[in-house]
């Protein structure tokens, strides 16, 4: 914990100061935060995450929380003595897995996201794909990535077919925050685990956010040196990508990203959870604390 009280007053007072013209210029803007990895299983992060928050809410932003939950469902299966089976990045989601990852996702990690940020002096609200109709889905069909005529089946993992963002916008009119767990509904009410780094990307499309935050357990997108990139645009990814720069879990997250800047969210931002406060640094200061993507 950083000691504030040697801060001298004048000088904290210069600190908030500089925060104006950025509280100014979001004021009234959506910005969807996609919360995930390490930042999610410490509790001194954890709590800061609900502050910065609570906080973005207060001076007038509207912060949409999207949540993930690897770590938490692996343990939880681990526990049912099922052992996780992934698909070119994708878990294989049976029928008992689902059920898993409901309970996980929508009555742990959410509650838990939901209860710190009431702790905080929010008022949050938990939401599933199949509140106010939220994200429709389908089955996922995964390609091959070397056979694209050979299709695998990884069970009750979902594609966005739509999202509504009526519920959202009702709850952000009336001074709540909504947090919202990757799981959609398909035509026979059956349920859907879905990325939730897409479902961040495809909402703040919908919801025509100012910014979309990735929290993730890294600096940002990093060079081939180690070097974290501060700025990329949307060709210079697929270079990255083209190169081997850029590879694993961070394919679906910059193909998210370079969606939803191309569809006119204006920025995005990959963020290091693991630094406390990393998302009001981000946004109320002209520090970079991970990497912005704009669409060029």
């Amino acid at each position: 914990m950083t000691d504030t009280t040697l801060i001298a007053p004048r000088d904290k007072a210069e600190i908030l100061a500089q925060a104006l013209p950025y509280i100014r210029k979001f004021h009234g803007k959506t910005i969807v935060i996609k919360y995930g990895g390490n930042a999610m299983t410490d509790p001194a992060l954890q709590a800061d995450f609900a502050e910065d928050v609570v906080l973005l809410k207060l001076v007038g932003m509207n912060p949409v929380v999207v949540h993930g939950g690897g770590p938490q469902i692996e343990t939880a299966l681990k526990r049912l003595g099922k052992q996780g089976q992934f698909v070119q990045g994708m878990r294989v989601t049976d029928a008992e897995t689902m059920e898993v990852v409901e309970w996980v996702l929508a009555g742990e990690v959410q509650q838990d996201i939901v209860g710190l940020i009431n702790q905080a002096g929010g008022k949050a609200v938990g939401l599933t794909g199949r509140d106010g109709g939220l994200i429709r889905a389908r089955k996922l069909k995964l390609l091959d990535k070397d056979d694209p005529n050979k299709e695998h089946d990884v069970g009750q993992v979902g594609d966005i077919v739509s999202i509504d963002p009526s519920v959202v916008q009702a709850l952000q009119d009336d001074a709540f925050i909504p947090v919202i767990s990757p799981l959609g509904f398909g035509e026979d009410n059956e349920s859907y685990n879905i990325n939730a780094d897409v479902v961040a990307s495809k909402l703040a499309t919908v919801l025509k956010a100012e910014k979309l935050m990735m929290l993730t357990n890294i600096p940002g997108v990093l060079d081939k040196a180690g070097q974290l990139l501060t700025q990329l645009t949307s060709r210079e990814i697929d270079e990255l990508i083209a190169d081997g720069t850029i590879s694993g879990g961070m394919l679906p997250k910059l193909a998210g990203a370079i969606d939803a800047a191309k569809s006119g969210v204006n920025s995005v931002h990959i963020v290091d959870g693991r630094v406390p406060h990393a998302m009001l640094l981000e946004i109320l200061t002209d520090q970079a604390y991970g990497t912005m993507i704009r669409s060029h």
